[in-house]
C-alpha cells in the first residue's frame, strides 16, 4: 500500500517564488510507485489549498498555484480521515524555516522530513546561529546585531559601535531571512544607514558583519542527525556579475553565477571544511539536512558564515549537486530524507 505523502510550498516569506521551483523538482523525483503525493500550497497571504494527488511530472510551477483556499489548515493534512503518513516541508524562509510550520507538525504527531523545531529556528536567526557558533569554538568574522527599537533610540551610537567593532566594508543582513534577501554591503555611513533601514523592512533584528575581499565562497551539504551525520566535499560559488556579493538575483534570476563541484581549492582543506561542517550542523542540533556556508581568505584562513537548514533543492541547486558528486543521485537523496524523518519520528514516540 503506498503511503501518502504531502509537500507543503509556497509560504509569506520573500522566497515564495524559490519555493514553487524547490517543491516542482521534489514532486517530479518522488517515487510515485511507492507514494501518494499530495501538493498543499501556502498563498502570499499565508492561505492554504490542497491540489489533487498528483500521478505524473507537472511541467511548470505554475500549475502549483491553487485558489481553493480551506481555512481548516489540518483538515488538509488527512485523507480518508487518515493523517498523512508524512510530510515533506519546503518552505523557505519566514513562517516555514524558522519552526513554524515544525511546530504545527510535532503538535498534529505527523513524521515530516528536515530539521526540527529548535534547529529551524536556531539556524534561521542569524544572530542565535552564531551564538551557538561561537559556543562551537567555529571561527566567525566580527558581527553585531541590534533589534529596531535600539536602531530607533540609539542610531548614532550604534553606528559609533560598528566603525569601531567592525569596520567597513560591513554586510548588513535581517537576522530572520534567506537567499541573500535584504542584504545589502556598506562602505561608508550613508551606505550603512539605507542597506539597515532596509534590512528592517524584512525583520526586527538586524545582524551586521565584517566584509572581506579577494574571498572564496565554500558551502558544504550535511545529510543525517546530530553526531551521525556526513558531509559532503565542498562547492564553491563563483559570482561572476558584477554586484559585489552572491545577492538574490545572482543566485536564481540573472545567471551570473556559477558553482564548481568539488572546489578548487586545496585539497587538504576538504577534510577540514567538512568537520567544520558537520560541528556547524552539530552545535544546532540539526536533523535531516542542511548546507553550510563558509568565507576563504587569500591566506587559506576559514570562517564559517552561516547554516541553512532549508536549502535550494532543485536538481541544479548547490545542495543535492553536492551530494551527486558523492554518488547519491536526486531521487536517492530524496528518499534518504524520507528514511531519516521515519527515523526521528520513531524516535521521539518511544519516549515516555
Amino acid at each position: 500500500m503506498k503511503e501518502s505523502i504531502a509537500i507543503i510550498y509556497g509560504g509569506k516569506s520573500a522566497e515564495h517564488e524559490v519555493s514553487l521551483l524547490t517543491a516542482k523538482s521534489i514532486i517530479n523525483a518522488i517515487n510515485k510507485n511507492k507514494y501518494r503525493v499530495f501538493p498543499i500550497f501556502i498563498s502570499n497571504k499565508g492561505e492554504w489549498a490542497r491540489g489533487e494527488e498528483i500521478v505524473k511530472d507537472i511541467k511548470n510551477e505554475s500549475q502549483l498555484i491553487y485558489s481553493d483556499y480551506n481555512k481548516n489548515i489540518s483538515e488538509l493534512l488527512y485523507i480518508n480521515d487518515k493523517k498523512m503518513d508524512l510530510v515533506f516541508p519546503v518552505l523557505h524562509g519566514p513562517n516555514g524555516e524558522d519552526g513554524t510550520i515544525q511546530g504545527l507538525l510535532e503538535i498534529m504527531n505527523i513524521p515530516y522530513v528536515g530539521n526540527k523545531v529548535l534547529s529551524s529556528a536556531t539556524g534561521m536567526d542569524k544572530s542565535i546561529m552564531k551564538k551557538l557558533f561561537s559556543i562551537a569554538k567555529l571561527p566567525q568574522l566580527p558581527y553585531y546585531d541590534f533589534l529596531n527599537n535600539e536602531w530607533i533610540n540609539n542610531k548614532e551610537n550604534i553606528i559609533t559601535v560598528l566603525q569601531k567593532r567592525i569596520g567597513f566594508p560591513m554586510f548588513i543582513k535581517p537576522a530572520n531571512m534567506g537567499s541573500s534577501v535584504g542584504i545589502t554591503k556598506a562602505h561608508n555611513d550613508i551606505e550603512l544607514i539605507e542597506g539597515i533601514n532596509l534590512a528592517f523592512k524584512y525583520d526586527r533584528k538586524v545582524v551586521i558583519e565584517k566584509g572581506l575581499s579577494a574571498i572564496k565562497e565554500i558551502e558544504v551539504a550535511v545529510l543525517g542527525t546530530a553526531k551521525n551525520s556526513d558531509a559532503t566535499y565542498p562547492g564553491e560559488i563563483i559570482n561572476i556579475s558584477s554586484t559585489e556579493f552572491y545577492d538574490y538575483k545572482t543566485k536564481y534570476t540573472n545567471g551570473k553565477s556559477k558553482m564548481e563541484i568539488p572546489a578548487n581549492i586545496d585539497n587538504n582543506l576538504y577534510e577540514k571544511f567538512m568537520d567544520m561542517a558537520k560541528i556547524a550542523f552539530d552545535s544546532i542540533d540539526a536533523n535531516g539536512l542542511a548546507r553550510v556556508d563558509f568565507f576563504l581568505t587569500e591566506k587559506n584562513e576559514i570562517y564559517i558564515n552561516e547554516i541553512n537548514t532549508m536549502p535550494g533543492f532543485t536538481p541544479f541547486s548547490m545542495y543535492p549537486l553536492l551530494w551527486k558528486n558523492m554518488g547519491l543521485s536526486y531521487s536517492n537523496l530524496i528518499e534518504k530524507l524520507i528514511k531519516l524523518a521515519k527515523i526521528t519520528f520513531d524516535e521521539k514516540n518511544n519516549l515516555l
